[in-house]
Formats: C-alpha cells, structure tokens, sequence
C-alpha cells in the first residue's frame, strides 16, 4: 500500500510542478520578461549583462523609454516568439534571441528627427539627452517616422546599431518597455 501512496504522491507533485513551471514561462513570455543587455550601446544607463524586466502588456510608449525589440523589422513576429525567447526556452535549445536589443524611444509617429552638431534634433528642436554617453560624430539622414512605427537609440550613440541603421521599428516588433533593472 505504501508503494501505491509513494506513486500517487509522485504524480500529484509532477503535475503541479509542470503547471507551476508552465504558469511561470507563460506569464514571463507575454506579461514580464526577463532579458539580459548584451553589449555597450546603452552605456552609461545599462551595461554589458545588466539584467533587466520589461513589461510587455504596454501599447503606448513615451519619449525616452527604454525598450525591449526585436531587430528583425522585415519578419512578422509569431504567437510563439515569445516563448522562443524566455531564457529558459532559448537556453535549453541553444537558440539565444541575438536580434532582441534595448534602445531608447527617440520618436514616434509622424516626428521628423534629424542630427545636427552631434545632437539628435526632433521636429526642429534639439534634444536635452543627459544619458547619452558623448555627442555622435557622425550624422545621418533626417527621418520621418511612419504611423505604425518608433525611433530608437542607445545611449552611446557612437556604439550602437539601431534606427540609424535598420530603419524605423513596427509596433510589433517592440517587446516591451524596460521597468526594473538590477
């Protein structure tokens, strides 16, 4: 009879143990997601392997939040990226989510951004930016963000691939907004 008991305890505590474990990647890929900053483009606000959680039942973001997204602008994201993505998944099947990056909001819908002298100008007034670790040395294209769409940069303008480069990003292509970060 004691076997029986041993067997049947066994399978209650598998059961909530895998309901616990599902409930916990479930609500971390689509309520709060844990990620790591890889690289220095956000210096000196985060860096290199700052754990970071970004809240990703957001809609609206506001100038200067710092964000989570997914870089690949020209794929439409699934249903299952974000379980892809939960550290525990991606770990366990060797596919880190390289093209997930942090950045600040810079613009937003219809904004006109431009860079003058080192200083990002947004719809003809130049930005106060005390995070950003130097002044840019190079310059680029003015831009107008599309509806649908944000501008975002790092920190350290001078050391990060962002909307400069890979161009304005899809709503859906922003993870979440970064809320906590230790």
């Amino acid at each position: 009879m004691k076997v029986k008991g041993f067997w049947l305890s066994l399978w209650e505590w598998t059961k909530t143990g895998v309901v616990a474990v599902s409930a916990a990647i479930l609500i971390n890929s689509y309520v709060l997601q844990a990620f790591q900053v890889k690289g220095e483009s956000m210096l000196p606000t985060l860096n290199d392997a700052d754990s970071t959680f970004a809240l990703k039942i957001q809609s609206d973001y506001a100038y200067g939040d710092i964000v989570i997204i997914d870089s690949r602008i020209g794929e439409p994201r699934s249903w299952l990226d974000p379980v892809r993505e939960h550290p525990l998944v991606a770990r366990l099947f060797g596919e880190p989510a390289e093209y997930l990056w942090v950045k600040r909001v810079i613009g937003k819908p219809g904004d006109t951004i431009e860079f003058r002298d080192g200083l990002v100008v947004r719809n003809g007034e130049a930005l106060e930016e005390p995070y950003v670790l130097e002044p840019m040395r190079a310059s680029a294209e003015a831009v107008t963000v599309p509806e649908g769409r944000l501008f975002v940069m790092g920190d350290n303008r001078n050391n990060s691939t962002d909307s400069r480069a890979i161009g304005s990003i899809p709503l859906d292509n922003v993870i979440g907004k970064v809320i906590f970060t230790y």
